[in-house]
């Protein structure tokens, strides 16, 4: 990468009324003005993901017991151009605006796995594009935001990425970092706490801490989009969904039959979620499913593939990790000009490069990523792995930026500091320029 493009890509800065939305199913309400900080209501857990189409839709879970929740509705109305950031109590007539009328929709319950605790979700429908949002999660409870994402890529849109998080400090640390980059939103590509399936307050610990960090500076909530990996399965691979409670409890939407779904953002972005042999396997279905969805985007600008598992490892041995994806998924995303894949399961960082049939060539697939979130292990030696651009054993993240047809991806430490960065090109005339 030319200095000149790095320059540009660290000066740039990451993308930080409305008509009202239609929302003639649901019951509106004037809600009361809250005062002081105690909130009788105020779930440990409460997050965001999608189900489908992130630019009008939203999906809200919180977990509770049952008693803390006396009436399971969602209150929720286009963010006021006075009200402050975060959790915001400004809910009268204030700064000369006159106060948004509230809606309510009434959430949908179900069980937490090994505990009397209730999972509690709302998926709102037919919100407008690239707007922000407050919610309650009852009547008295603090205000939260989030935004919608934009129907079309007109303007900078960053992300981040990472994977293999777990609940210790340096997960935490990466979560607060993350979060200082005003994501639009976050993809943990399995690993999320280590619960195995089997560790509820594992699970549940996950959940606060991402609750608890990943809320920007501006007090917006950061939606959360996972794949599975090993650690969400009781066994780890080839096991039913059964297996993966906690995982599924939360996520079942996302991926309500099999281990792997896509999540299209308009016509400009498309995450292809992979389960990498945990409750779905590579072989079959997946592959043919996978090959559909990578042939119906291909024209999309920006198509990126999540899984778990690396095709191309960067701690473990390449002759036994990998070898399912190698065979099976690597070719499609070269048929189909797949520009990159992030990867995790190694708890490393590493970067390979450009990369067709294993080998180094300016059209190839880039894999990116290998999981240290908040885990970490030794590399393999690089002489070992020729496919490598760059690695090392450093607790990160990363973040993407999408700028155009161009692709910018920069690895920041737990701290926030720059490790590397690079970006992908265009996908043009069935061509993918990849440049390191």
């Amino acid at each position: 990468m030319t200095q000149l493009n790095r320059r540009s890509f660290f000066a740039a800065s990451f993308a930080s009324v409305a008509a009202l939305p239609q929302l003639t199913a649901a019951e509106s309400f004037v809600l009361p003005t809250i005062i002081g900080e105690d909130m009788p209501v105020q779930p440990s857990i409460l997050f965001l993901t999608w189900h489908r189409d992130p630019t009008t839709t939203m999906v809200i879970q919180w977990v509770a017991s049952k008693g803390e929740i006396s009436d399971p509705t969602l209150y929720y109305r286009q963010a006021t151009p006075h009200a402050s950031s975060g959790l915001s109590l400004l809910l009268g007539n204030g700064g000369g605006f006159a106060p948004l009328t509230w809606f309510g929709q009434k959430a949908i319950t179900k069980p937490y796995p090994k505990t009397d605790l209730t999972i509690f979700r709302v998926e709102l429908t037919g919100l407008q594009p690239d707007t922000e949002y407050e919610f309650r999660v009852s009547k008295y409870s603090p205000n939260y935001r989030f935004r919608t994402m934009p129907a079309k890529a007109t303007d900078t849109i960053s992300f981040i990425s990472g994977g293999d998080c777990g609940v210790n400090g340096h997960a935490i640390a990466n979560n607060i970092s993350a979060a200082n980059q005003d994501p639009s939103f976050a993809i943990i590509g399995g690993d999320l706490g280590y619960d195995n399936g089997r560790h509820v307050e594992v699970s549940l610990a996950f959940l606060r801490n991402y609750s608890k960090h990943m809320v920007t500076r501006t007090g917006r909530l950061i939606p959360l989009i996972p794949c599975i990996g090993n650690h969400e399965v009781d066994g780890g691979y080839n096991k039913p969904r059964e297996k993966a409670p906690f995982f599924y409890a939360i996520f079942d939407g996302l991926f309500p039959e099999t281990g792997y779904n896509t999540l299209d953002f308009g016509d400009y972005l498309s995450l292809i979620l992979l389960d990498t042999g945990h409750t779905s396997p590579i072989a079959g279905e997946q592959t043919a499913w996978l090959e559909q969805r990578l042939r119906d985007r291909i024209e999309h600008p920006h198509v990126m593939v999540v899984n778990h598992v690396p095709a191309y490892p960067s701690a473990r041995k390449f002759e036994v990790t990998g070898d399912a994806n190698r065979k099976h998924w690597v070719p499609l995303y070269q048929k189909y000009r797949v520009p990159v894949v992030l990867e995790h399961h190694d708890h490393t960082f590493k970067r390979t490069k450009p990369l067709l049939d294993g080998l180094a060539h300016s059209e190839g697939v880039v894999y990116l990523g290998d999981g240290s979130w908040g885990r970490l292990r030794a590399l393999q030696p690089p002489e070992k792995l020729s496919y490598l651009a760059a690695s090392s054993m450093d607790y990160h993240l990363t973040v993407h930026r999408l700028q155009g047809e161009t692709r910018y991806h920069l690895a920041l430490d737990e701290r926030g500091r720059i490790m590397d960065a690079t970006h992908t090109g265009q996908r043009t005339r069935g061509r993918v320029a990849v440049r390191g």
